[in-house]
């Protein structure tokens, strides 16, 4: 049996340097599946193996169910994003949130400015039996350390190309 142990507080320990100094990368493929299209039969599977998940479109938006989406998925690792930074915070200060709790609900909808599409989270956090005035010193710094958080309000480098036929995509 393999001991579960929480993130180290060193990931905490602030970076200096010119360019973005990565500490972990994944890659996560998604094909059409039996309809084509993604969200409606699509496969998600990342390159280790410990990912795999069937996308349906909701029934929200006129799909079958039975499968997760692009919306939940998204919503899940924000929200254990933002649990992680509450929990290496209060750890470093020294502060217990067994209880602790982070839901984010993610809302797909149509973007009035373009007529497309836009995507709104809304994060809540529960810290049961902490002081208000230090809940919101904790939710005010995972704010600033959590990656999707930093996303969600100042974007993100994103870099899409066309992969040739024939090569693996890598490099």
């Amino acid at each position: 049996m393999t001991l579960l142990r929480p993130s180290p507080l060193t990931l905490l320990d602030k970076y200096h340097g010119r360019d973005a100094y990565t500490l972990y990368s994944t890659t996560v493929t998604v094909e059409g599946g039996e309809a084509g299209r993604a969200r409606a039969s699509g496969i998600a599977r990342s390159d280790d193996g410990n990912l795999e998940v069937h996308l349906r479109l909701p029934k929200a938006l006129g799909g079958s169910g039975g499968g997760t989406n692009p919306e939940q998925l998204f919503a899940a690792g924000y929200a254990v994003c933002f649990h992680s930074a509450l929990s290496l915070l209060a750890t470093r200060a020294g502060i217990l949130i067994p209880d602790a709790s982070v839901g984010v609900t993610v809302d797909f909808g149509r973007d009035p400015i373009d007529g497309l599409f836009v995507l709104t989270a809304h994060t809540r956090i529960r810290l049961p039996g902490i002081e208000r005035v230090v809940a919101e010193e904790l939710i005010r710094d995972a704010e600033r350390v959590c990656p999707y958080t930093k996303m969600a309000r100042q974007g993100i480098r994103n870099v899409v190309a066309l992969i040739p036929p024939g090569d693996a995509g890598e490099g």
